[in-house]
């Protein structure tokens, strides 16, 4: 269960396309709260469409995750020492790479949600900067308790931009990074990239 509440927090504020040209002028907090919304009634509304056949969830989820997402910041994070020296060339399809496990292996967890009430999101707190900004919800789990969510965002040329997620004290970027930056320094990018890419390499949740 906890898997899916991950992956889906996520990518459940996703919603509305933004180019990669286009500066999105909103702030994280209500890039949270319109996106999520608005994902959530079209999960309402084609429930049964995307339990039939996730490709299509997952085409949605693609098409508007991804400009919201700043990719190869996460996947240098993700990288951390093991990253250096590579290229932009290998960044760049290593953050692809990582792009398709995300969308491929985790939109269904999006079905998880059945409406808007299982997610609050929090009033701002702290200290928040262009360079990090988080915004905290927590989500109503099944049991009746709540999983805390924090969004890590940070002020790009093309608006804020997502590279984290912490669902109770879990990072994404910290746990892909515990497996994937040991393999990448034993083997380089490319070998684990090209496996990644062919499924071979398996990420736990």
């Amino acid at each position: 269960m906890m898997k899916h509440i991950f992956w889906a927090a996520l990518l459940l504020f996703v919603t509305q396309v933004t180019q990669a040209n286009n500066v999105d002028e909103r702030d994280p907090l209500t890039i949270i709260e319109e996106t999520s919304s608005n994902m959530l009634q079209t999960l309402d509304e084609r429930r049964a469409e995307f339990e039939t056949d996730p490709q299509k969830l997952r085409a949605i989820v693609r098409e508007d995750l991804l400009s919201l997402l700043d990719l190869e910041y996460s996947a240098r994070l993700i990288l951390g020492k093991a990253g250096r020296g590579i290229s932009d060339e290998q960044l760049g399809a290593f953050a692809d790479a990582m792009s398709n496990v995300l969308v491929n292996r985790y939109a269904d967890g999006l079905l998880e949600f059945r409406s808007d009430k299982q997610l609050e999101v929090l009033p701002m707190k702290g200290k928040n900067t262009d360079k990090l900004t988080r915004v905290r919800t927590r989500i109503k789990l099944e049991n009746g308790g709540f999983a805390p969510v924090d969004y890590a965002f940070r002020k790009t040329d093309l608006g804020w931009k997502a590279f984290d997620v912490t669902v109770e004290g879990i990072s994404y970027v910290i746990t892909f990074r515990n497996q994937i930056s040991p393999r990448v320094a034993a083997d380089g990018i490319d070998q684990v990239t090209e496996e990644i890419i062919a499924g071979t390499f398996k990420i736990n949740d």
